[in-house]
């Protein structure tokens, strides 16, 4: 992981969830994290299809320039790169684990920033009520932070944190691997056993 917030927020959740696959909801302290809220936020589904901003840290804000409360998260994303991060979300609750992601920002005028992504899933006992936390930072500072929106992001790079229980240290995001692909956002290898199977998500 790149940023002081992602690796903060990280090893704070991987603390908090002891020998289980998450913590709760009511396991987060965020005054434990505190140097770290401008650059998190809160996603939820409480009832609907999809999943939106809960709470937003103003850092998270000031790189839209505006107030994300509400928003569908997939909503940051351009319409035909949107299946990208439903698959990264679908895989989150599915395995139970977290993940951390190189993404690029673009604005209006076509100004880009690096970005990291993390998300980690809180455990539930009503799937009406699930929540992921996240971080969303920029690697790269820009002077036009909080002057200009960005008007999308997309993934370049996803890493899986696992789902094993246990303690674990914050790894490290590396870039594809020389032959590798990415299809909606996942890092494909080639490679390894022969049928139809040879290729996997890495």
């Amino acid at each position: 992981m790149k940023h002081a917030s992602t690796r903060a927020v990280f090893n704070y959740w991987n603390g908090r969830r002891g020998n289980r696959s998450a913590p709760s909801r009511g396991d987060i302290d965020p005054g434990h994290i505190s140097s770290a809220l401008g650059d998190t936020f809160m996603l939820s589904i409480d009832f609907t299809d999809q999943f939106r901003f809960r709470l937003a840290g103003t850092r998270v804000c000031a790189l839209f320039c505006r107030e994300l409360k509400g928003e569908a998260v997939t909503g940051l994303w351009r319409d035909d790169k949107r299946e990208s991060i439903e698959d990264v979300l679908a895989g989150v609750l599915a395995e139970t684990a977290g993940v951390v992601m190189g993404l690029t920002g673009r604005a209006e005028d076509g100004a880009t920033m690096d970005l990291e992504m993390l998300l980690l899933p809180l455990d539930r006992n009503d799937r009406s009520r699930t929540r992921i936390l996240g971080v969303l930072v920029p690697t790269t500072p820009a002077y036009w932070i909080g002057a200009k929106p960005l008007a999308e992001i997309e993934i370049n790079t996803v890493r899986h944190l696992g789902s094993e229980r246990g303690h674990r240290a914050a790894p490290r995001l590396a870039a594809p691997a020389a032959g590798s692909q990415l299809r909606h956002g996942f890092t494909v290898y080639d490679g390894g056993r022969t049928d139809a199977s040879k290729e996997h998500a890495g």
